[in-house]
């Protein structure tokens, strides 16, 4: 045990500790107010849980950073938890970053979908809890407001109205078809409507459906009833909106039985957004207060917390975490646990979300394992696997090839491990899948050899390590896989193939095992329908990420692999020439007289295209 060799040597002071185990991996991120304190009730080992006493016990060392308030050592806490994933703690799995529908600055704004931190580049609104949300928001939005959706350059270039102008989805700013006054009094409803205002905004149309009717302006009252329509569709859409509640999220934890749910529900202007359930990573002895501390402080990271957060459960420290949540905004959050109300009635429902959410999750899972004791008894192994890696290439006649794993586990797909190969092998012949599969194989196993040699895994015991490999291919795949393996001494990883059958028709797969002759799971088994949706998530990932590269090269010019020359530059030089074929033609003193790019530069890319040469006038003697 370590902890008892460090009390003396800490200060009375707050900060962050990690706890290593033998090998170096953290066990455990912690913050203390006073790091002498925290690590002598480390040292003594009765009184603990048995998660706590398991985690002292597999301590080899520690490492402290001392914090200047006990405020900076919660947030350096929850930004530790996520970077290193320590095995005790409470871990946020699910962590992507949420939708906004941004309007930007400048004349003419333009309404489109942000993702990601917020930006200066105008005023963005949510955060919305999913992608369809938001879309299903700014498709009715488009229709209300008729705010350009289209890029800049192609609103800079349009000499006539586009498509969306003839649905009646924008304005047509970009050919003067409204005025400027009239498109900001557009952009001037559309945030109003944003921000809560909704009413007024739709007061305001009626009054001038009603006046345009009464002017016999029929055509002008139709398309003021339709934006009104839009708008109602918007709200219908948004469920509970409350009365009393402006800017709030709503967070509700429900445990059972060792498993945890908690939903998130998110109120901005008066307006439901959305919601979200997480199923963080915990121990069956963690308390609920230490659950939704936990989760507080990863969950906002990252993220701008609300004026208030209603939660069903007080947490570990809640004064703390509102001081931190308020330094990372800048402004005060409140943390609320509602007794009774309209409040309470919005983390009820909440409540009610997350237990329906975690009886799911449940159900979910025994079938899950119940399909990976069938791939067990189909694959004749002696416990149902824990990983399976999926493996397929995808390319067109060897052209942009990439090789796709995809990895499965109790919990399902678990889509942070996924990766793809890109083949660099240039002596393969084009559509060459044996040896696309030989290097793939190759690279993936020699680093797991040289990362992790005893299978051990990450602190806590979770292997990287496959239980299973399965190809899509047949006989020749398996081969390749099996050789390659073999040529790097791993032997004790389950090999299969699974080949389309007869017309390539799903239900009819055949399997291939080394030493087993082929063979096919009943039509319905419903381990056979596991398979193939391995089978098929692996061919999905595969195809995304072949397209994507096929996307970036047909994008690709020469003057990509220019030193020096970035996004920038480059357009300048395509503005200027015309084409990336002129620019490798043009002289120096053509390069040199473009925008932002100076005689250095401009040298460079002659040199570059042009080996070096210097250019010389013609009057070279013509009798040699």
């Amino acid at each position: 045990m370590a902890t008892a060799g460090y009390v003396k040597t800490l200060p009375d002071a707050p900060g962050v500790y990690r706890m290593l185990d033998t090998k170096g991996r953290v066990l455990y991120v912690g913050k203390a107010r006073s790091l002498r304190k925290r690590v002598a009730n480390y040292a003594n080992l009765t009184g603990h849980t048995n998660r706590i006493l398991r985690m002292i016990l597999s301590t080899a060392s520690m490492v402290f950073v001392r914090t200047e308030t006990e405020t900076e050592a919660l947030l350096l806490e929850a930004n530790l938890i996520k970077q290193l994933k320590p095995h005790y703690n409470v871990l946020l799995r699910d962590d992507k970053s949420f939708h906004h529908i941004l309007i930007k600055a400048g004349q003419k704004p333009q309404i489109t979908k942000h993702r990601g931190a917020k930006t200066d580049n105008g005023v963005s609104f949510g955060p919305f809890a999913s992608a369809g949300a938001v879309n299903r928001t700014l498709n009715q939005l488009q229709k209300a407001f008729l705010l350009r959706n289209c890029s800049d350059s192609m609103f800079e270039n349009r000499t006539r109205p586009c498509l969306q102008y003839q649905i009646k989805r924008c304005a047509g700013p970009c050919v003067g078809l409204v005025s400027e006054a009239d498109y900001e009094r557009l952009v001037d409803d559309a945030k109003s409507f944003l921000t809560g205002r909704s009413t007024k905004v739709q007061t305001d149309l009626a009054e001038r459906m009603a006046e345009a009717s009464t002017n016999l302006e029929f055509e002008r009252a139709a398309a003021l009833r339709d934006r009104i329509r839009a708008l109602t569709q918007i709200q219908a859409h948004q469920g509970v909106n409350p009365q009393g509640v402006s800017e709030a999220d709503v967070v509700a934890l429900h445990t059972d039985k060792g498993q945890c749910c908690i939903q998130v529900f998110f109120f901005r202007s008066g307006q439901n957004w959305g919601n979200r359930a997480y199923f963080p990573r915990a121990m069956r002895d963690c308390e609920d207060a230490e659950i939704l501390e936990a989760f507080l402080g990863q969950f906002y990271g990252q993220k701008s917390p609300p004026r208030q957060l209603l939660l069903s459960h007080e947490p570990t420290n809640g004064d703390l975490i509102a001081e931190a949540l308020s330094t990372v905004a800048g402004r005060r959050v409140e943390i609320l646990i509602p007794k009774k109300g309209e409040k309470r009635g919005l983390v009820e429902h909440a409540l009610s979300n997350a237990r329906e959410s975690l009886a799911r999750k449940v159900a979910e899972s025994a079938t899950h394992a119940k399909l990976l004791a069938g791939v067990a008894d189909a694959f004749d192994l002696s416990d149902p696997p824990e990983r399976i890696e999926v493996y397929d290439n995808s390319h067109i006649q060897g052209a942009n090839a990439v090789g796709g794993m995809v990895v499965a586990g109790p919990e399902g797909f678990v889509k942070g491990q996924y990766r793809k190969f890109n083949i660099k092998d240039a002596s393969l012949s084009p559509g060459d899948d044996f040896g696309m599969m030989r290097e793939v194989l190759t690279r993936r196993f020699s680093r797991l050899l040289k990362e992790d040699p005893d299978r051990e895994g990450e602190a806590g015991g979770v292997s990287l390590w496959p239980d299973v490999v399965l190809i899509d291919g047949g006989a020749g795949q398996l081969t390749a896989a099996v050789e390659t393996l073999d040529a790097l001494g791993v032997e004790d990883v389950a090999v299969v193939s699974v080949a389309k059958g007869e017309e390539r028709d799903a239900g009819r797969e055949v399997f291939h095992m080394p030493g087993k002759r082929p063979f096919a799971l009943p039509f319905r088994d419903p381990t056979l329908y596991f398979l193939q949706r391995l089978r098929d998530e692996a061919h999905r990932f595969a195809i995304g990420a072949h397209r994507q590269k096929r996307a970036k090269a047909t994008g690709a010019t020469p003057l990509d692999e220019v030193p020096g020359v970035g996004a920038a530059r480059k357009r300048a030089l395509l503005a200027h020439f015309g084409s990336a074929k002129a620019v490798t033609r043009a002289g120096l003193a053509d390069l040199e007289a473009v925008d932002g790019v100076s005689k250095a530069l401009a040298k460079k890319i002659y040199d570059f295209f042009h080996g070096g040469e210097v250019a010389v006038a013609a009057t070279a003697p013509t009798g040699e």
